[in-house]
């Protein structure tokens, strides 16, 4: 029965199957993913694990996450050496945090299409996308150069990228406000920082205490990663010297203790402040 015998007899005629059609921006994607895919593949079947034994190395790593985990001990250092080290590092995450938000908060408000004209928003937004293609050991080991290893590096390297994660971060919060409000500001002849602070910043305040706050947790997981790779010191520290030089399962796994369960009071911390604002 044809479509027209099934539109007589009152039957619902199937719709048409629509075949989108392949554009230049999907067959571009769909081309990295095969040769992605490709290249994995050949990866995997050309690495060089020949000389070892998967099932050896599965058994002494399950033996070692049993020792870390369920085993804890410490040998080298107290308990209370252990929550000073991890106060330290939540010191550092603390500082290159304030020190960011200040910064990141200007620029931010000069970065929004929708409060700042000519070419500012270009140039920043430019300039903090460098910034964050750089990962923040490498900033950190740049300023090494300077002033050493050591906090002083870490502080400014951590900073450094925790201003470029917020200015983009700041900028689109405040580039999704409603224009009318600002231009309502405008209209009554207030200034540019009477309409920022009475409009601008009132009304973003939720979203700059959210990403402020996840730069924080970000930074404190940094700071770990910094207090070994720079000496900036803290319980990453610790941990450099209990898996490295003592070679301390042990202790290695107090320590991941103490950094989770800070990081888990921080998580309870954060969602307790976005309640509040």
């Amino acid at each position: 029965m044809g479509l027209e015998n099934l539109a007589q007899a009152g039957k619902a005629v199937p719709a048409k199957i629509k075949v989108r059609k392949r554009t230049k921006s999907s067959i571009v994607i769909t081309c990295t993913l095969v040769t992605l895919l490709l290249l994995t593949v050949y990866t995997f079947t050309t690495f060089g694990s020949k000389e070892i034994d998967l099932a050896k190395g599965m058994t002494e790593t399950f033996a070692n996450i049993k020792t870390m985990f369920l085993e804890p001990r410490l040998q080298h250092f107290t308990l209370a050496d252990a929550f000073i080290q991890v106060t330290v590092t939540m010191g550092l995450a603390f500082l290159t945090t304030l020190i960011g938000a200040i910064i990141a908060l200007f620029f931010g408000l000069l970065a929004a299409e929708n409060l700042s004209s000519g070419r500012w928003p270009a140039v920043i937004k430019g300039a903090v996308a460098f910034i964050r293609a750089v990962p923040t050991v490498l900033w950190v080991l740049i300023f090494a150069v300077s002033a050493g290893l050591g906090s002083v590096a870490a502080v400014v390297g951590m900073t450094f990228h925790t201003v470029g994660y917020l200015i983009k971060a700041y900028s689109e919060s405040f580039e999704e406000m409603d224009n009318g409000v600002i231009e309502a500001m405008k209209a009554s002849g207030a200034s540019w920082w009477q309409t920022v602070f009475q409009a601008v910043l009132p009304s973003s305040a939720a979203y700059i205490i959210s990403w402020t706050f996840l730069r924080f947790e970000v930074n404190f997981a940094v700071a770990v990663a910094m207090g070994a790779a720079a000496g900036a010191g803290g319980i990453g520290y610790d941990m450099f010297m209990a898996s490295n030089f003592y070679y301390d399962l042990r202790e290695v796994g107090v320590i991941t203790f103490f950094i989770l369960g800070f990081a888990i009071l921080l998580e309870l911390a954060a969602g307790r402040i976005k309640k509040m604002t």
